[in-house]
């Protein structure tokens, strides 16, 4: 598929009492999955000892059950799975990273892009630091650790290095001793707390893997935040000093969260029925029958269906047994791919004039593919309705989209994309809908810059994915 592409998932459980939270990690990795599939990891501290295990593929496919018992019991486990937007897909960057250093050991898992990791990494490079992967995540690491031998705490630790990077940032560490997570200064990427009945802590992307190991939403972490659980209990921190913007990445509302969580107390499943009635109130077509695109557009094209009042129907079907991690090196194994995956309902379409929403477009490729789809299965017409403003800028905070050469409506005007869409008719979610998603937030609670250009950080100078893959000249 060539929409966009997700960001990675980090979980974090302590317990006052070893458990087998090898067990607990995976289910809420599971539970995270679409944020990440090309690999996955799990880190099981036991008496200061950190025990691990990472490698490429889903959850279930990293893990089996023996590997999980061969993992153990613990009292602070942490995990992740990833998307590779900075780095490659190789096992080397797949996480949790683990250290070891003379004070200890320390276990990173990191959500997000850091804007200065080309620089950093140069300068610790020519200070004689040997990098074994090519993500950011080992920079945060590196910066950690050298902080850590000039402090006494590695809270404080983590504080300072986090000083220096620029950024999104969702992070979920793990000493031999506690359990920390923080934000970046403007809380681009989620995390959340939670707790168990048995009082256990558990920390998160999204609210839905608290729900998959039985915690309870206590609350969200905040921009600049760091939650440190040790033995005493939880204690708060701030990282940076307060400066006036919030940034959330807008779009976690739009498709990357799991319509099941909860972020900043709006439901993610009315927040996307909500975009689809901004659709119809805004963008009205005449119809017969409106279809979403599975998963992401479903609920947006439930909330334009009951706003316009024109019926919802099951209009494509996906085939869920083709995982993501099914490499197509060619073109036309790629589109046989798509056809593989996606498939249209004849009898729900056939001589209908059809509403098709769809979360986004990004390439174009996609899009192109799913309207001539409908087509096929007799649609008399096809009105395609995005439950995203136009993607104009590069995204560089923890997606795949690092530039805007192949942004297709970049150069290109509305009318032109639904031509080459091959859609009757197109129209797009504003930028200010987008930002009303969540009420009660103001204008500089969000990041939309993929849509505006406002960027809440200065853009990198290098941005390519691959960056890290060539010498330096």
């Amino acid at each position: 598929m060539s929409g966009i592409r997700e960001e990675c998932g980090i979980f974090g459980i302590r317990t006052a009492e070893k458990k087998p939270l090898a067990h607990l990690a995976a289910a809420g990795l599971t539970a995270l999955q679409h944020r990440g599939q090309e690999a996955a990891g799990i880190a099981v501290n036991e008496d200061r000892n950190i025990r691990y295990h990472k490698g490429l593929g889903l959850v279930h496919e990293v893990f089996s059950d023996e590997r999980l018992d061969a993992l153990g019991g613990g009292t602070i486990a942490v995990g992740h799975v990833r998307y590779s937007t900075s780095g490659a897909n190789t096992a080397a960057n797949a996480q949790p990273m683990v250290v070891r250093h003379v004070k200890g050991q320390l276990a990173v898992c990191h959500n997000g892009n850091l804007t200065n990791s080309y620089e950093l990494r140069r300068q610790l490079e020519l200070n004689g630091c040997i990098f074994h992967t090519t993500s950011d995540t080992e920079v945060i690491s590196y910066l950690i650790t050298r902080k850590r031998l000039e402090t006494d705490s590695i809270e404080e630790a983590v504080r300072l290095a986090l000083q220096e990077i620029r950024g999104a940032f969702s992070l979920i560490l793990m000493s031999p001793a506690k359990l920390i997570a923080c934000r970046d200064r403007y809380g681009i990427r989620p995390l959340c707390l939670g707790e168990t009945a048995e009082g256990d802590t558990v920390l998160a992307s999204e609210s839905c893997a608290l729900d998959a190991v039985g915690a309870k939403l206590i609350r969200e972490l905040d921009p600049g935040e760091m939650v440190v659980v040790e033995g005493t209990g939880i204690r708060s921190l701030r990282c940076f000093p307060a400066h006036g913007r919030e940034a959330l990445c807008v779009f976690e509302y739009i498709y990357f969260a799991r319509p099941d969580s909860v972020i900043r107390g709006q439901s993610v499943h009315e927040a996307r029925k909500q975009a689809g009635a901004y659709l119809a109130m805004d963008h009205p077509v005449s119809a017969d029958v409106v279809i979403g695109v599975p998963d992401s557009g479903l609920d947006a094209a439930v909330g334009f269906a009951e706003a316009s009042g024109i019926p919802y129907g099951i209009g494509l079907i996906k085939n869920k047994y083709i995982g993501r991690t099914f490499i197509a090196p060619t073109q036309d194994a790629r589109d046989h791919m798509v056809r593989l995956k996606l498939n249209a309902v004849a009898s729900a379409v056939r001589d209908r004039r059809v509403v098709l929403i769809d979360d986004s477009i990004v390439r174009g490729t996609t899009s192109s593919y799913i309207v001539s789809l409908i087509r096929e299965a007799g649609a008399r017409e096809v009105h395609l309705r995005i439950s995203s403003p136009p993607f104009l800028h590069p995204c560089y905070y923890g997606t795949d989209v690092d530039s805007s050469k192949s942004l297709i409506a970049c150069g290109h005007s509305v009318e032109d994309v639904a031509r080459m869409t091959g859609a009757d008719s197109l129209a797009f979610l504003s930028v200010e809908r987008a930002r009303s998603l969540c009420p009660g937030v103001g204008e500089n609670t969000y990041c939309a810059a993929c849509f505006d250009g406002d960027y809440p950080e200065k853009p990198p100078e290098v941005a390519e994915k691959d960056r890290f893959e060539t010498t330096w000249s």
